[in-house]
């Protein structure tokens, strides 16, 4: 038992024995006090990982003392000791932030019980919110987790280009991050506090896709009823999110390629050349390159786009920041969802550093949200997760089935000692092992006679 430290106020000197005597014999390290007052005093000095408090003390109450702590340590837990007939009274406490509370005479096993539970919620938290402030200054950028080599690199580039002007491509599979890269690069930027507008080119389709981006003038096709101000011009003085760039066709990326090069647009039906200042971040997951030779991207616009590349790695490349990355998912969902789990068991975690994760981050948060929703606990086990993770899991576990093994030496056995007319020591010679081991091995597997 890890040595908590535990306040616990009382007027009565019975009451303070038992409790105290209670929770010393499980090595908790106990401080006591008599009145709210004096508990103040002390708890002032800090170091508590838990309050234990009676309703009614001499003075200010134990209510009054709730709401100090509550006050300064929000989180931390305070158990309530009542008479049984002020429960109502306790159930109103808990109400106003008690953990729990607890009946005269108090209960040795539900006392350590409930301590026990309390303490560990503590912990819990108290590590999530030192965690979390690792994650912030020493692996986060943005909303990018990551402590890996290849992610500091990353880190690194956004660092260095989201000072200048520069359009960016950043590549990458499905689910590797690249929004939050070209968010990162915008806040980074001298154009934080202006518009990020983001573009996804495989959604929008090819036949709108022109008056979304550039906008049109009222009149200027059947159902233009008004002047329509494009995504482009939206962001004027901030940033464009392309998204999978890869899918707009040639003709598109004929009038985007004027624009990169003008810094100018023309909507749909108009003739007033608009000027804007934007930065372009464009993002695919295609081999560019590869579509270039195919005819099928611009070689121009590549080159207008490609000024400095940013390369997501896959998360099956990065498997330092599994952890990470769970427990970052983990305390979003904690804050969203009202409840505290902790972790995962280490079999779990085995599993998924083990898996590939073929969607990436996208497919490990998803996962992650999954085992939440189905772990009744503060502890996420292997079987909370997704079927073909567990599955993976058990195959490089138990690569060789025992029964199988079992029976395969048996037939062994048999076989040889039925060549030798169940001659045990001829059997023996003949597999390799001595009379006395293959007799063990005859009994274990029920081949001697009765």
């Amino acid at each position: 038992m890890q040595n908590h430290k535990i306040l616990i106020v009382d007027d009565e000197k019975n009451i303070l024995r038992v409790v105290s005597t209670t929770l010393k014999g499980e090595h908790y390290d106990v401080t006591t006090a008599q009145s709210a007052e004096e508990a103040i005093e002390k708890f002032g000095r800090g170091g508590f990982d838990l309050v234990i408090t009676d309703l009614k003390l001499p003075g200010q109450s134990g209510l009054d003392l709730l709401s100090y702590v509550k006050a300064r340590e929000p989180d931390m837990p305070v158990i309530m000791i009542t008479a049984f007939g002020t429960i109502e009274n306790a159930v109103g406490a808990m109400k106003r932030g008690a953990f729990n509370y607890l009946t005269k005479p108090v209960n040795p096993d539900e006392l350590l019980t409930v301590v026990r539970e309390a303490v560990e919620k503590f912990e819990l938290k108290r590590e999530n919110r030192s965690l979390k402030s690792e994650l912030r200054q020493k692996y986060a950028f943005g909303s990018i987790i990551g402590k890996s080599v290849v992610m500091q690199e990353v880190f690194d580039t956004i660092r260095m280009v989201s000072k200048t002007q520069s359009s960016i491509l950043v590549l990458g599979e499905s689910g590797t991050g690249k929004e939050l890269v070209a968010r990162a690069i915008h806040y980074e930027s001298d154009r934080a506090e202006r518009p990020f507008v983001t573009i996804d080119c495989a959604t929008i389709p090819s036949e709108i896709m022109e008056s979304e981006l550039f906008g049109h003038e009222k009149g200027s096709f059947t159902g233009a009823h008004e002047r329509k101000v494009g995504l482009l011009e939206q962001a004027d003085s901030g940033t464009v999110f392309l998204d999978e760039i890869g899918e707009i066709d040639l003709q598109l990326q004929k009038k985007l390629l004027r624009f990169l090069q003008e810094r100018e647009i023309l909507r749909v039906g108009g003739s007033a050349r608009i000027k804007l200042n934007i930065r372009i971040v464009a993002a695919t997951n295609k081999d560019l390159e590869h579509e270039v030779r195919e005819r099928r991207f611009r070689e121009d616009l590549f080159y207008r786009l490609n000024v400095v590349a940013i390369k997501m790695p896959p998360l099956r490349e990065r498997k330092d920041d599994i952890p990470l990355l769970v427990q970052h998912f983990l305390e979003k969902l904690n804050q969203i969802e009202g409840r505290m789990i902790g972790g995962f068991e280490d079999t779990a975690m085995e599993a998924m550093l083990a898996y590939d994760w073929p969607g990436n981050v996208r497919e490990l948060e998803n996962a992650i949200e999954r085992a939440y929703i189905l772990c009744p606990s503060i502890t996420i086990g292997l079987k909370h997760l997704p079927t073909k993770i567990v599955a993976l899991a058990r195959s490089e576990r138990d690569p060789i089935d025992e029964m199988n093994l079992l029976e395969t030496e048996k037939r062994l056995i048999v076989r040889a000692l039925t060549n030798v007319s169940w001659n045990q020591s001829k059997a023996a010679e003949v597999l390799g092992i001595t009379r006395k081991q293959l007799r063990t091995k005859m009994k274990n597997l029920d081949l001697l006679p009765e």
